[in-house]
């Protein structure tokens, strides 16, 4: 069984509306024999039945063989056809009637998620949760996976060898130490995002949280899809999701999406906020190949949610990205105070002479700040009517 997060392409999954008692297009039917009407999605001679080479790829891949009709699959797993087909649809494997296609390894994670409810571990509601996060977020792994990672090893190596030739043998060496690898990344990811939760001041911030969140934009990215050849504007995409990525993770900050002419990332100090998207101009401005960047950042109260951020202050900083000249940071008023709270930037360039000016006459070092800001005009935002907009910049003796 191939999966598919949307169920547009040629994945699968149990779906409750067959026959439960008569099982169909298995492995062994002809292609013009099926009674069941294919998933969506499904094309003909998309079905791994009808292609020798993408069943054993299916069977090495899963580790077992087809043995269960949906049905048989829930029953053996010990819960409903309706709470199964819930928990398949939210992992994103689209329909397939009541063909023999599922493994004992489907069984087991029926069973292990209904468990979880059992147990009182999970609501019902929250294991279809965990079962469309997890579905949703491996599904563009494995997509990037093939079209970027095995699409190009698969390049048959000598003349006369096909890539079909290659497939096969190349998956059986990569797939285990892949495995390793997702699961080391995983268990990394979950230590760090458990850290930050218990860290809160409080348990209703471990839900609504005080974030810092950014938006970075190229500039003029619409024209540049005009003008551009395809492959041409996916290496600049790659290129500017791969620096932001890199300078989000290096500083602090944490990627929460990439939007291919975007980047949106949260950070939990204000300042670590305000050092990346410094960063991400001073960098792209060096770069020939990339155009302009603007950035806006809010800092506020922000709902998580599988992996994303929601609420007013998202919107805010969108709307600020937007508004925001290029090569060029703006912050709302919120994200100014706290920056200047935490000692990143004075209140203004007056009081950071005054504090100067002090210091000397004691004999101290003065204030060192990283960050300057500067006040800009009130101007109404739609749909969140008239904010204060600060310009966010680096200090001289702070430029590195």
């Amino acid at each position: 069984m191939t999966v598919d997060d949307t169920g547009s392409g040629t994945g699968a999954h149990p779906g409750p509306d067959a026959d439960p008692d008569r099982t169909v297009g298995s492995a062994s039917d002809a292609p013009g024999d099926r009674a069941e009407p294919r998933g969506r999605g499904e094309a003909q001679g998309d079905d791994p039945a009808e292609n020798p080479l993408a069943l054993r790829l299916e069977g090495l891949i899963l580790g077992a063989e087809r043995r269960y009709t949906p049905f048989q699959a829930a029953r053996s797993a010990g819960v409903s056809m309706e709470l199964a087909s819930r928990f398949w649809r939210a992992m994103g494997f689209a329909d397939i009637g009541q063909a023999k296609a599922l493994t004992e390894a489907d069984v087991l994670a029926l069973r292990r998620l209904a468990g979880l409810v059992e147990a009182g571990l999970l609501s019902e509601a929250m294991a279809v949760q965990v079962a469309r996060s997890t579905g949703q977020t491996t599904a563009r792994l494995a997509e990037w996976q093939i079209d970027s990672f095995l699409e190009g090893l698969t390049e048959p190596p000598e003349p006369g060898m096909t890539r079909t030739e290659v497939t096969y043998p190349l998956v059986e060496l990569l797939l285990p130490e892949l495995e390793e690898f997702i699961v080391y990344v995983w268990r990394r990811q979950l230590a760090a995002a458990t850290g930050r939760v218990v860290q809160t001041a409080d348990d209703e911030e471990m839900v609504d949280r005080r974030l810092a969140v950014g938006f970075a934009d190229l500039v003029g990215f619409t024209r540049l899809t005009r003008r551009m050849e395809e492959e041409e504007l996916g290496e600049l995409v790659e290129a500017f999701e791969t620096t932001a990525a890199d300078l989000v993770a290096a500083h602090g900050g944490r990627l929460i999406k990439t939007l291919g002419d975007e980047v949106l990332y949260a950070a939990d100090d204000a300042g670590i906020a305000a050092e990346i998207a410094l960063r991400l101009i001073e960098t792209m401005a060096n770069d020939e190949t990339m155009p302009e960047l603007r950035v806006g950042i809010a800092f506020g109260t922000v709902t998580t949610r599988m992996g994303d951020v929601f609420g007013t202050t998202v919107n805010l900083a969108s709307r600020l990205t937007s508004i925001a000249p290029k090569d060029t940071v703006l912050v709302d008023s919120a994200f100014a105070q706290e920056v200047i709270r935490g000692g990143d930037a004075p209140a203004s360039e007056a009081e950071a002479a005054e504090a100067a000016a002090a210091a000397e006459k004691e004999g101290e070092e003065p204030p060192s700040y990283r960050f300057a800001l500067q006040p800009m005009w009130q101007r109404p935002v739609r749909g969140l009517g008239v904010v204060e907009p600060w310009m966010l910049s680096r200090r001289a003796e702070a430029s590195r």
